[in-house]
């Protein structure tokens, strides 16, 4: 299994970014699929998830309304559109698997991770 993540950058506060996560080597049906963040000096968290289906999604309270996870399933990939960024969302960014056919988000058993991409919003 391999997952790649891009799209990070550096951005003024206020800009927006979209991150990819490219998968292979795994049915895509049969996994949920997220994205956490790691600030320096800090745990890394759980920013959003999307189900296996696509049909439900969740966010962390800090992103929600700003962020929007979607999967295509005709290219294998997640990706996060992130509106309206602050420097808070400062981070390294990972794209991650739960192997889980059921109809909600979660993301919370994690067995696959993918490298990270660099978020950093700066004025």
């Amino acid at each position: 299994v391999q997952l790649q993540a891009s799209g990070g950058g550096s951005v003024q506060p206020g800009g927006s970014l979209r991150l990819s996560c490219a998968t292979s080597g795994l049915f895509f049906d049969d996994y949920a699929i997220g994205w956490y963040r790691q600030a320096p000096g800090k745990e890394r968290e759980r920013v959003s998830c999307v189900s296996s289906s696509g049909g439900d999604t969740d966010y962390a309270g800090s992103v929600k309304g700003r962020f929007t996870i979607s999967r295509d399933k005709a290219k294998n990939t997640v990706y996060l559109q992130m509106n309206n960024l602050k420097p808070e969302d400062t981070a390294v960014y990972y794209c991650a698997t739960e192997h889980s056919r059921s109809i909600y988000a979660n993301c919370y058993y994690i067995n696959n991770w993918g490298k990270g991409t660099q978020v950093t919003v700066s004025s």
